[in-house]
């Protein structure tokens, strides 16, 4: 078998036996040979340790004695423009970028509270998928981004090894991003199964132990297939400098037994996932008998988004086992094809998180989901009862008044529902204004003018509305002010506003007594003298003996 190695090219004269010139510039001959310094046919010159680049315009400009050299370009930088690969890789991290935001905004509508916090339903249980959709999203950009350099590089070096490390985890994440999102649609079908009977289902029995147990194995095969494939060494895989380091380093080192048996294990893990949807659509939706409709109720049942993401995530596993077996399609090959790369490698996550993504941004809250069920639930059975839910303002109106409430609290009240505007306020500032010029005084020995005269037909008691009693000679003024205010009003307004001035029902109570700021004269403190100067202690009298509490 013929290896087409470096060839080892020897130095070019110069002007002397000393001298040699690499791209037009001249080099210290005895210096290069005395650091052990090769020139290769690729274009470096290297001694094991050190690569520098030898044509323009990353030519070295001068060497020193030390072995140093000026204005020198090591083999490991980005010479060469974008290709397909990285091209590609960029239209693909501007998708998992905008797959980063949805995600963000559906764990912030899916993550909130509008209910009590359940002992049996952690909140974060339901924020899982969206935790490890963002990792997926997040370790996906970076390997995007790294892979740029990846075609950049004139030889491969550390960004070859970032893709992959990334990549691996970005498969792990959308592994488990699926399986959260089946694991937590069995656990909301639970809530919402035993949310109209708490105690239909008992914590315990086969059902609740395989649900305590599944998660565990479904987590520990993701760790392993971690712990086989991200602790290793990875420099190996940056060896794909010339075609006999691949064949020796690079292609026996991504084709090892460990990247082999690593898709067993997410394979395993997409098992767990399939009879975990299984499980809930046995234990919470209807039941079918017969193998035949069984199989139609379990494909009936799955929610649109699992018929989506299930088989998506199959083809992960997949794939890392025909890279890990076949050197030519695999993300680890800085040659790779990226037609087998990126529709095997990244598409499958990329979906995963975007059909995420859109069914959390189209789907309810679930504590908003559970109220509305249970206001439906509400009112199914008030329909069987015959119960007749009165509207909210109903309560507020006919609600019976506090005991300490007095009428003047009464009547603020009813004022606050009904609310007032611009003409309640027009009309409050003319009577505060009509109720000032009547009360101002009028100056003695001054003729009256006409505008100071009003003729006003004060009718009877009976017939002026929120008048409730006999005019005083003194209150034609405030008989004159009350017809004028309910002059306006419609009549069952007007008897609405007579009935809350007053303490009881309508000819039920008499008004109260108007309120006189004068204080009381001698003998109208409505006390009997006689009986008063009879209670008052006499210093003659013997004490009164009290026989009981009942003379007291």
């Amino acid at each position: 078998m013929t290896i087409d190695v470096r060839d080892i090219l020897a130095w070019p004269g110069g002007d002397n036996s000393t001298d040699t010139v690499l791209s037009g510039v001249h080099l210290n001959l005895t210096a290069l040979e005395n650091w052990n310094y090769t020139r290769y046919s690729n274009g470096t010159l290297s001694n094991g340790t050190k690569c520098y680049l030898t044509f323009e315009p990353y030519a070295p400009a001068l060497i020193f004695p030390n072995g140093t050299f000026v204005n020198a370009t090591q083999c490991w930088h980005p010479v060469y423009p974008i290709g397909a690969r990285a091209g590609t890789g960029l239209g693909f991290a501007v998708a998992f970028g905008l797959g980063l935001v949805l995600t963000l905004v559906a764990l912030s509508k899916h993550g909130k509270l509008h209910l009590p916090s359940e002992k049996r339903f952690h909140p974060i249980g339901r924020r899982w998928q969206w935790y490890w959709a963002i990792w997926t999203c997040a370790t996906a950009l970076i390997s995007l981004f790294t892979n740029i350099d990846v075609d950049r590089y004139y030889l491969p070096e550390i960004p070859i090894v970032l893709t992959c490390f990334f990549w691996y985890l970005m498969q792990i994440g959308a592994i488990a991003c699926t399986w959260e999102a089946v694991r937590h649609w069995g656990s909301w079908m639970e809530r919402q199964f035993i949310d109209p009977d708490p105690f239909r289902l008992r914590q315990e029995g086969r059902r609740y132990w395989v649900e305590l147990i599944i998660p565990l194995f479904a987590y520990l095969f993701m760790w392993l297939n971690f712990f086989i494939v991200v602790p290793r060494s990875w420099t190996k895989i940056e060896h794909q400098r010339y075609p006999e380091q691949i064949i020796t380093d690079a292609e026996p080192t991504a084709t090892d037994n460990r990247f082999k048996s690593a898709p067993f294990f997410l394979f395993v893990t997409w098992l767990i996932t399939v009879f975990s949807l299984w499980h809930s659509i046995r234990h919470y939706c209807p039941r079918n008998r017969g193998i035949i409709n069984r199989a139609i109720g379990l494909f009936k049942f799955t929610p649109t988004r699992f018929m989506l993401i299930i088989p998506l995530a199959l083809i992960i596993p997949l794939y890392q086992a025909m890279a890990a077996w076949n050197f030519t399609w695999s993300p680890l090959n800085v040659k790779g094809r990226p037609e087998a790369i990126y529709p095997g490698g990244y598409a499958p996550s990329l979906l995963i998180v975007l059909i995420q993504a859109i069914y959390g941004l189209t789907s309810p809250n679930e504590d908003r989901e559970l109220i509305r069920q249970r206001r439906e639930r509400g009112q199914i059975l008030d329909a069987e009862l015959g119960i007749q839910r009165k509207p909210a303002w109903w309560r507020r109106v006919n609600e019976a008044p506090a005991t300490n409430e007095t009428m003047r609290d009464r009547i603020m009240r009813n004022v606050r529902e009904i609310g007032g505007g611009g003409p309640t306020a027009r009309n409050l500032k003319e009577s505060i204004h009509t109720h000032a010029a009547e009360s101002k005084p009028c100056p003695p020995n001054s003729p009256a003018s006409p505008s100071d005269v009003e003729m006003v037909s004060i009718p009877s008691p009976e017939h002026v509305v929120g008048v409730t009693g006999p005019i005083a000679p003194g209150d034609f003024a405030a008989a004159r002010q009350t017809a004028t205010r309910y002059a306006g009003m419609t009549p069952s307004a007007a008897s609405r506003q007579a009935e809350l001035m007053m303490d009881g029902p309508r000819g039920t109570v008499p008004p109260p007594p108007p309120y006189s700021d004068r204080p009381p004269a001698v003998g109208e403190t409505g006390r009997n003298d006689s009986v008063a100067s009879s209670m008052s202690p006499s210093i003659n009298a013997p004490p009164p003996q009290v026989r009981s509490m009942l003379d007291v």
